[in-house]
């Protein structure tokens, strides 16, 4: 099994924030298991890596599956906010329609949901897909050059 360690991610809260909202999981043969809550896990994958962002619309799918018949509001934030598939926004756009007209200030896709813009839905998804990547790429670019410069560093030394 692979576990991945880092002391701070880009966009998510502080550790302490991050395990009041845990999610404990129970494992065959093992006590409980503490991970990411799924919406801080949702704005952890939002990176420049092409493999994060289907990963993310299939999380928010499954949970809007699985929970469809148990709509909270704070479910129903969550799906609007982040929901990644065009349909299935559209869809929740249209059932929670009061929660949709709020949040759409906020999220353009939202406003195109509402419109029945399935298009407009998509570019909308798209932009905010690369405005995320880049955010990414510009949290990590000075570890990036520092490395490097670790990098040349060692080889000169040798």
């Amino acid at each position: 099994m692979r576990v991945d360690v880092m002391s701070r991610m880009r966009g998510v809260a502080p550790f302490p924030e991050l395990w009041e909202r845990r999610t404990i999981l129970m494992v065959e043969d093992a006590e409980e298991i503490a991970v990411l809550s799924l919406p801080d896990l949702v704005c952890a994958k939002k990176t420049q890596r092409d493999k994060d962002w289907p990963m993310i619309r299939r999380l928010i799918e499954a949970n809007y599956e699985a929970f469809y018949a148990e709509p909270t509001a704070e479910r129903v934030r969550f799906w609007l906010r982040e929901m990644r598939t065009p349909e299935l926004l559209a869809e929740v756009a249209e059932r929670f329609s009061h929660e949709a007209r709020l949040l759409s200030d906020g999220r353009k896709a939202i406003r195109f949901a509402l419109s029945g813009d399935d298009r407009g839905v998509q570019r909308a998804l798209d932009e905010e897909m690369e405005r995320e990547r880049d955010a990414d790429r510009e949290y990590w670019r000075p570890l990036r050059q520092e490395l490097e410069q670790l990098r040349r560093q060692r080889d000169r030394g040798r």
